[in-house]
């Protein structure tokens, strides 16, 4: 590996780390504030209040940071799949601190995860020279990206203004789509920025190169479209389905973008490609049984005429005694009646 790559490397898990610990110290924080007064799922907003809940903040901010300065060491098709070690980070610490159970399944997960990681990492492509951010923008403007980019525009503008209203609410797949095909644009257009950044650090002034505010541009546009769309999903579909469906969309397309636009895998081997695809497919996996095992939050009462489930199922036997449904399953003895309301 080299030593750009090792640099890129250590940034990506050091904002796994923070990133996925910010999770477990903001819901420590939403908790103690909600102890405290209206919980923020009710429309409270005591955790602004809360010390806790700030560092948590700060904690992903710094991850986030690492993160993005990962992206000017490292080709995407290393530092985007790594993205995985946060839900590793937050499903231990769940795990100790919250107390959220890890089951079995779930460290099999991590230990996927991990592996897949592993695997990512030691055939990764290396990171080419880049001395100014007018190299990049020639690399933007190659025939093959821009077919990319116009590609991503139709696609995005179809899923926007005609699939989105028509099948947003009932297929996950629109949501996600959106954001994870513009999230590839977002990923090129922060890799330019901080490269730009970079350089003028080191005394080569970038700012003066209207590309460079170009890809600015780009990239607050992309960003605020691919958060909208995000929270959209997260508010129509279970988070555990969203996380792992995410994962996958947005780092494939991620890594499809960085190879055409930066050429990451044209020096590579077949057998090092097939290597990475096998790394990127295992920690899929881990990532996807990770959040298939994570048990759901339970839902706030909020008065006693709540219903405690969306179904009842009771059982009447022959002799006239009612018996609750068992979880493991229905005595073929018995009748099943199903009460769809609830209990006033």
């Amino acid at each position: 590996m080299s030593s750009s790559n090792l640099k890129g490397f250590i940034l990506a898990v050091v904002s796994g780390a923070f990133i996925g610990s910010s999770f477990i110290i903001k819901k420590k924080g939403l908790r103690r504030a909600g102890n405290n007064g209206t919980r923020a799922s009710s429309g409270g907003y005591g955790y602004l209040l809360e010390p806790l809940w700030w560092i948590g903040m700060v904690t992903m901010v710094v991850g986030e940071i690492s993160n993005f300065v990962a992206y000017i060491y490292a080709p995407a098709g290393l530092v985007t799949p790594l993205g995985a070690l946060s839900i590793i980070v937050s499903a231990v610490l769940a795990h100790f601190i919250l107390k959220e159970k890890l089951q079995k399944m779930g460290m099999l997960g991590c230990l996927l995860c991990i592996v897949g990681s592993v695997v990512i990492v030691l055939h990764a492509p290396e990171e080419q020279t880049l001395s100014s951010v007018q190299e990049i923008w020639d690399l933007a403007i190659q025939p093959a990206f821009l077919l990319y980019t116009a590609s991503v525009i139709a696609v995005t503008l179809v899923l926007i203004l005609y699939c989105s209203p028509r099948y947003g609410q009932t297929n996950i797949l629109i949501y996600i789509g959106i954001c994870s095909i513009i999230g590839s644009l977002t990923v090129m257009s922060i890799k330019a920025i901080g490269i730009a950044i970079k350089l003028t650090i080191e005394g080569t002034n970038q700012a003066i190169y209207f590309q460079t505010w170009i890809f600015a541009m780009v990239a607050v546009t992309c960003i605020i479209t691919q958060l909208n769309y995000l929270n959209m999903a997260l508010d129509t579909f279970n988070t555990a389905i969203v996380s792992p469906i995410y994962y996958a969309m947005f780092t494939s397309f991620t890594i499809l973008a960085s190879g055409i636009m930066f050429k990451d895998y044209s020096g590579q081997s077949a057998s090092s490609i097939a290597s990475e695809l096998c790394g990127f497919i295992t920690v899929l996996s881990g990532t996807a049984i990770l959040h298939s095992t994570r048990e759901p939050d339970l839902p706030l009462i909020t008065d006693l005429y709540t219903p405690l489930s969306p179904k009842v199922s009771w059982y009447i036997q022959s002799n006239g005694e009612w018996k609750q449904k068992d979880e493991e399953g229905s005595n073929p003895n018995f009748i099943t009646v199903l009460r769809q309301d609830y209990f006033k």
